[in-house]
């Protein structure tokens, strides 16, 4: 069970649609290239190296809590990691992504992906025991990749823009392709709940690629497995979120997977999100990142454009619609996150 003071955070009580001291802040890759410290933390130190060093992680985690007061911290990891925890030939290339060695392109392939069980990840539980201790009364947020995220890596080797190895087998082998994702959402079934025991606050699903799909395929291929992700973990009672790039024609089919709350990117305004997702569900986003290269004046108002759009929504997290850009100014963000405090302070 969780302290009583992490559950009176205002990022939970944004999460479950109550009244909020002031709108809530965290940012997606919060913790990562913009930080200078972290730069410096992670000099020599391969990425998947980093996020299996609990120390590394947990300072990494910690660093944007400290420097701009966000009201959430996010476990500093990546969404392959378990994929490698059970044996997956695949490392994370600087300047590309992950990269596996041996796509899925069959089913012999398929034994490649067994089950994932907590002792797979030790790493990841000892590292949010000590983030746990260090946070006191912020929430901590754990996360997975989506199946069809990962899929999409596992099946065309590495990132793709059009990720045509990834639909000619959804199109053309779906019963392979089911059980693909089926395997794909127990294993970050397992991982979600691995993290929620070891005493994450939340979960985020990431589906990065998701913005690739037609709603009626994602309707079809997708959605069961996300929702299976989603029901796997709800019995633990915390906040589930649900993400996906480029989703403006998918929301209303995102409030039908099973998360609490919905992340929308900076293409939809909230307001209009909201009539799409649905109703119960809260709302997180969506500051274009780029929009952080303006002039502060100019990021002040289009972050006051973003609360004007969710003003009168029960539940909103205020994020960006993307992760924060590696170029970064950190001051930007700890601007940023003092404006909309002041700005919703109630």
């Amino acid at each position: 069970m969780l302290p009583v003071t992490v559950t009176d955070s205002a990022f939970l009580k944004a999460c479950r649609r109550e009244p909020v001291p002031h709108t809530p802040v965290w940012f997606m890759r919060q913790a990562g290239r913009s930080l200078p410290e972290y730069r410096k933390v992670r000099e020599g130190i391969a990425m998947l190296d980093s996020c299996m060093r609990p120390d590394l992680v947990t300072e990494i985690t910690l660093q944007p809590v400290r420097r701009h007061g966000v009201d959430a911290a996010i476990l500093f990891s990546d969404i392959v990691v378990p994929l490698k925890a059970i044996g997956v030939d695949l490392d994370i290339k600087p300047g590309v992504g992950p990269v596996v060695a041996r796509p899925i392109r069959s089913r012999a392939d398929l034994d490649q992906l067994r089950p994932l069980e907590p002792d797979d990840v030790p790493y990841v539980t000892e590292a949010i025991g000590l983030l746990t201790a260090e946070l006191g009364d912020t929430p901590l947020i754990g996360f997975a990749g989506a199946p069809f995220t990962l899929a999409s890596y596992l099946v065309e080797g590495g990132p793709s823009r059009n990720h045509e190895h990834t639909k000619a087998l959804m199109y053309g082998d779906p019963e392979l392709w089911a059980e693909l994702l089926d395997r794909l959402a127990g294993i970050t079934s397992a991982f979600l709940n691995t993290q929620i025991e070891a005493g994450v606050s939340a979960v985020q699903l990431f589906d990065s690629w998701v913005g690739a799909l037609a709603p009626a395929d994602y309707r079809a291929s997708v959605l069961p497995a996300s929702a299976k992700v989603f029901q796997a973990v709800a019995g633990h009672g915390v906040p589930r979120i649900h993400f996906g790039v480029g989703t403006g024609e998918l929301l209303g089919l995102l409030g039908e997977v099973g998360a609490d709350v919905v992340g929308v990117d900076w293409r939809v305004p909230l307001a209009e999100a909201a009539r799409r997702v649905g109703p119960d569900k809260a709302l997180q986003g969506n500051l274009d990142p780029a929009v952080l290269f303006a002039p502060p004046e100019v990021v002040a108002a289009q972050a006051d454009r973003v609360l004007d759009s969710a003003a009168g929504l029960p539940g909103h997290v205020f994020n960006l619609g993307h992760g924060v850009l590696p170029a970064t100014d950190p001051d930007a963000l700890t601007r940023l996150v003092a404006h909309v405090h002041e700005r919703t302070a109630r």
